[in-house]
């Protein structure tokens, strides 16, 4: 079984001296590398090649430079997807973003996990687990999801918070690690005056 193969089926795997994993984000490094080089103005041009970063890209994506993704073959993203500069995707599992997902500066979404003992650390060992996050949520600077995490639609993830456990549906959560606060209901609807 290849190493590959052991991260895809949720199995430590050794991450690290795989000359089939290291080219393979090798490739995905020059890619984000030359969407960074992107002018930001150039949408059009930014959004040819996110096509080929991201397994699967809805429709009316916009994603801020500079920006990194493993793998990218690992990573969907739905329609109306935002993400701010810095937004780094470690997507040794999958990694889904429903649609109408924002973003903020400063994120990280990790799907892996290092060995806790020294030497089979250093032997490169990892286990990538998934992250979920469903329609209509919106992450705040500096947000940190971790792999295994599943969001429920409607969330809002406060500035700052590590995200180690679910979050469900309409839930205001904050921390570290992060928790619910409270449901977001109709009461947090904002009236614009005309």
């Amino acid at each position: 079984m290849t190493e590959k193969e052991k991260r895809d089926l949720g199995l430590w795997y050794n991450a690290n001296y795989d000359p089939e994993l290291v080219r393979e984000i090798a490739y995905m490094n020059d890619l984000c590398f030359a969407f960074n080089q992107i002018k930001p103005s150039d949408r059009a041009k930014q959004s040819e090649l996110l096509k080929k970063i991201f397994r699967k890209m809805g429709k009316e994506c916009a994603v801020n430079a500079p920006f990194w993704v493993d793998y990218g073959y690992n990573t969907t993203v739905g329609d109306y997807f935002f993400a701010n500069r810095y937004c780094q995707i470690l997507d040794g599992a999958p990694v889904r973003f429903g649609d109408h997902v924002f973003i903020a500066p400063n994120c990280v979404f990790t799907t892996a996990e290092h060995a806790l003992i020294p030497d089979q650390r250093n032997m490169g060992l990892e286990i990538a687990l998934p992250i979920t996050v469903g329609n209509n949520v919106w992450f705040g600077t500096g947000v940190k999801v971790l792999g295994g995490v599943t969001i429920g639609d409607n969330c809002v993830i406060g500035a700052g918070s590590v995200v180690t456990k679910d979050i469900p549906e309409n839930s205001l959560a904050v921390g570290v690690p992060c928790r619910v606060l409270r449901e977001i209901t109709e009461k947090d609807r904002i009236e614009y005056i005309k």
